[in-house]
């Protein structure tokens, strides 16, 4: 397990950046989790509501938005869960298929991929 730095970015204003913030590099989260408060002064709309289901089959409901997702020198837009304080901040497989990248465990960083083609 490690950790990176997220930077969300509102696709409706560019130039409103959140600030990094550092989140755990989770393969068994589909989604990236942030902040809500981070988002929310980022501008970042809440769209519509995502129920999840945790390891012990606790369901839930969570706000979602699109943002762009920056990590490192990789970035993409994603659909971004609006954590609440006792929520975890990750980086989830989607984000981390978006920008293009795959886990290197042993190096504990993300490392660029190409694309496949079938």
């Amino acid at each position: 397990m490690f950790h990176v730095d997220v930077t969300a970015v509102n696709p409706a204003d560019p130039e409103r950046e959140s600030r990094h913030v550092r989140a755990l590099v989770d393969t068994g989260s589909e989604y990236t989790w942030m902040p809500a408060q981070v988002l929310d002064e980022t501008g970042i709309e809440r769209r519509r509501s995502r129920s999840f289901v945790t390891a012990t089959g606790e369901r839930f409901a969570r706000p979602v938005g699109y943002a762009i997702l920056r990590v490192a020198d990789f970035e993409t837009v994603d659909e971004v869960v609006f954590a609440e304080p006792t929520d975890m901040t990750l980086l989830g497989v989607r984000t981390i298929e978006g920008v293009g990248a795959y886990v290197d465990h042993v190096e504990r960083r993300l490392v660029p991929r190409d694309a496949i083609k079938v």
